[in-house]
C-alpha cells in the first residue's frame, strides 16, 4: 500500500505540474490569484481545452490502474506460495499409477566372439483388469487471510493379472521369487496408515522402494519423478501356486491437496470417486460419467486398452505416461483475485464515463468543475480497485463489491453536490453510477455470455452520449463581456 500511495502522490504532482504549464500556455485562461474560481464568462470558450486536459488525467490514470493489477497479481501469487506452504506440511497433489506387477528375468546373448553372457532386464504387467473406488473428504485449511483445500481419501484397488504364460518370454527365464508389486504416487507424506494388500489369501507387507515409476509435471511444468511403494511377492508362492493368473486387493488411506489424479494403467480401468463439494471439476485426458447433487458429487471413468497409449507389458525403460492422467480437481466456488482482475481491467471504462457525466453535468448546470477536482474525482475511481481487493480478502468478493462500490458511489455523490448544490444533476449522477457498478458486477458474474451483453450495454451508452452531446454546441463560444459592453 505504501508503493501504492507513493505512485498517486507521484501522478498526482506530475498532473499538477501538467495543468500548470497548460494554463500558463493559455494565458487568457489563468486563475485569478490561483484560486478555484476560473475567469468569468470564460467557461464555454475552454470547453475544447477542458476537453484535452480531461482526456490527458484519463490517460494519466492509467498509471495507478495498471498499478492496482499488479497488486492483485501479487496478493494472487502470495496466496499460491501460502497454500503451497499449507500443502508442503499435509501432502501434495496425488496422481497414482497402480498397481503394477514387476518381475526380473534373465536372458543369453552371444557376443562378438559368438560366447554367450547373460542380460538382466526387468518385466512391467499391467492389470489385466483394474477397479479403483475412491471416497474424498475435502477440507479447508486457513493460514491467515488465505486457505487451502485438501483432502483425505479411503482408496480401493482391485483386479487381476493375465495369463502369464502367454508372456513371449520362456518362465524358466523369469525370476519369479524376486517378482514385486509397485504403486507409484506423487508424496509419500499423504500415506496415513500401512497399506494392505492381498494376494491370494495372504495379506502381504507393503514397503518404500527405489527409483520412480513416473513423473509428473511439477508447479515449474518441469517433470518430478514420482515415489514408489512395493510389494514382495516371494513369499506368496507366485510361481506355483498363483500363477498364470491371480487377483489382488489393496487398500490405502491417503492425503494430498487440491486434486486426486490416477493413471489407467489397467488393460480395462474403472474409477470411481465420489465426496463432498459443491464445484469438482473433471481434469484429464477422459471425461467421467458425473453427477453433482446437494454438495455431493460422484465421477465414473470406464477406459479400455485402445483408449490409452500405454502397452500392455514392456521391458526395462517405462513407456512416457505424461498426459495420460484424469482426475478431480476441488476449486473453490468463486477466485476472488480473477474476479478483482477482471473488474480491474474495466477502470478505464469507469473513468471515461464518469468524467463525461462530470462534463455534461458542467454544461448543464453552468457551474464550473475545476480540473483538480477532476483529479480527486479519478483518484477516487481507482481507489475502488484498492477497496474491492482488501475487503473481498477478508470478506468475500460479494460483500466486498457492495462495500467498496457503496462507499465510492456515495463519496463521488456528495462531492458532487458540495460543488455544485443541485439535486437533479446529483441524482442523475448518482443514478448513473449504480447503473454502471451493477452492469460490472453482472458482468463478473456471466462467463459465456460477458461479451455479447458487455457489447451490448456499452452500445446503448454510446447512444445515450450522443443524444445527449446532440444538444450542445461545441463550437459555440461565450463572448467577451467587456467587448459587448
Amino acid at each position: 500500500m505504501f508503493v501504492l500511495g507513493s505512485a498517486f502522490l507521484t501522478i498526482f504532482t506530475v498532473i499538477t505540474a501538467l495543468y500548470v504549464i497548460l494554463q500558463f500556455l493559455k494565458k487568457p485562461y489563468l486563475l485569478n490569484h490561483f484560486t478555484m474560481e476560473p475567469i468569468k464568462g470564460k467557461f464555454q470558450q475552454s470547453l475544447s481545452f477542458k476537453g484535452v486536459t480531461i482526456v490527458l488525467l484519463t490517460l494519466c490514470l492509467l498509471v495507478p490502474s495498471t498499478m492496482i493489477q499488479n497488486l492483485i497479481e501479487e496478493r494472487q501469487q502470495r496466496s499460491h506460495e501460502t497454500i503451497e506452504k499449507i500443502s508442503d506440511k499435509w501432502s501434495q497433489s496425488q496422481t497414482l499409477c497402480a498397481p503394477l506387477l514387476i518381475v526380473p528375468y534373465t536372458t543369453t546373448q552371444l557376443d562378438t566372439k559368438n560366447n554367450p553372457y547373460k542380460e538382466e532386464h526387468v518385466l512391467y504387467v499391467t492389470p489385466k483388469n483394474l477397479k479403483i473406488t475412491a471416497a474424498l473428504t475435502p477440507e479447508e485449511r486457513h493460514y491467515g487471510i488465505f486457505k487451502a483445500i485438501l483432502y483425505k481419501s479411503n482408496l480401493h484397488f482391485s483386479g487381476n493379472f493375465g495369463d502369464l504364460d502367454k508372456l513371449k518370454i520362456e518362465k524358466s527365464q523369469l525370476h519369479f521369487d524376486k517378482a514385486y508389486i509397485a504403486v507409484g504416487l506423487t508424496d509419500l507424506r499423504g500415506v496415513t496408515q500401512n497399506p494392505s494388500f492381498t494376494v491370494g489369501n495372504k495379506t502381504l507387507e507393503t514397503t518404500v522402494g527405489k527409483g520412480s515409476l513416473f513423473s509428473v509435471e511439477g508447479k515449474d511444468e518441469r517433470l518430478t519423478p514420482t515415489k514408489t511403494l512395493i510389494v514382495e511377492l516371494k513369499n506368496a508362492l507366485l510361481a506355483d501356486s498363483l500363477a498364470p493368473s491371480f487377483n489382488f486387493d489393496y487398500n490405502m488411506k491417503l492425503n494430498g491437496s487440491s486434486s486426486l489424479n490416477f493413471i489407467p494403467i489397467g488393460q480395462q480401468t474403472s474409477v470411481v470417486i465420489d465426496g463432498q463439494w459443491q464445484s469438482p471439476s473433471f481434469i484429464g485426458s477422459f471425461s467421467p460419467e458425473s453427477t453433482i447433487e446437494n454438495g455431493h458429487f460422484k465421477a465414473t471413468w470406464n477406459i479400455l486398452s485402445f483408449n490409452r497409449d500405454i502397452p500392455n507389458t514392456w521391458s526395462d525403460d517405462t513407456p512416457s505416461l505424461r498426459n495420460t492422467s484424469f482426475g478431480v480437481n476441488l476449486i473453490e466456488t468463486v477466485n476472488h483475485y480473477q474476479q478483482n482482475m477482471r473488474s480491474a481491467k474495466y477502470s478505464l471504462m469507469f473513468i471515461i464515463l464518469t468524467f463525461i457525466v462530470f462534463f455534461f453535468v458542467e454544461l448543464f448546470t453552468s457551474k464550473p468543475i475545476h480540473f483538480f477536482q477532476y483529479v480527486l474525482v479519478g483518484i477516487a475511481l481507482v481507489l475502488f480497485y484498492s477497496l474491492l481487493l482488501s475487503f473481498s480478502e477478508q470478506v468475500g468478493f460479494s460483500w466486498a463489491y457492495l462495500v467498496a462500490s457503496a462507499a465510492t458511489i456515495s463519496l463521488i455523490t456528495v462531492y458532487l453536490y458540495s460543488l455544485i448544490h443541485q439535486k437533479v444533476a446529483t441524482l442523475i449522477l448518482a443514478g448513473t453510477m449504480i447503473l454502471l457498478y451493477s452492469f460490472l458486477y453482472i458482468i463478473l458474474q456471466l462467463e459465456d455470455f460477458a461479451l455479447l451483453f458487455g457489447s451490448i450495454f456499452l452500445f446503448v451508452i454510446l447512444g445515450v452520449i450522443m443524444f445527449v452531446s446532440n444538444k450542445i454546441k461545441l463550437n459555440q463560444t461565450t463572448a467577451n463581456p467587456e467587448t459587448e459592453a
